[in-house]
């Protein structure tokens, strides 16, 4: 459906903020990753707001964010955007040839291949994490 439940992102800055105090990191280093996070959210929801992004890109970027705080984040960024270019030019690609019989079956498949659908740039994002 290309939909990324709320769940995930809530699952991501919980997992964060019990997880941090437990690793050694202190007060200021929580608050410094939490404002990386808030940053980000904020500059995604602009971008949710222009339509570039879905809401749930949105809060998965952030809540990756509040993860890699500041120190980590712009190589994250860069990462996750090139994956999402070679994600979007791909896809891109691929729509301009129909569908195979075989695959044409499977509706997630279809969904993808419409030339109406969005980007799924929450996999260039879990992938820019991942690296």
């Amino acid at each position: 459906t290309m939909t990324i439940p709320n769940r995930i992102s809530l699952a991501l800055v919980a997992g964060f903020f019990v997880l941090a105090p437990l690793t050694g990191m202190g007060v200021h280093e929580i608050l410094n990753h939490a404002g990386a996070g808030a940053l980000v959210l904020v500059v995604a929801f602009g971008m949710f707001a222009m339509g570039w992004v879905g809401g749930g890109d949105a809060k998965v970027v952030a809540a990756a964010a509040l993860w890699f705080g500041f120190e980590h984040l712009l190589p994250y960024l860069v990462l996750a955007s090139l994956f999402g270019g070679a994600l979007t030019v791909l896809l891109l690609q691929l729509r301009q040839w129909p569908l195979p019989y075989p695959l044409a079956s499977q509706a997630w498949l279809s969904r993808l291949h419409d030339k109406q659908t969005g980007i799924p740039y929450g996999i260039a994002l879990a992938l820019g994490a991942l690296l």
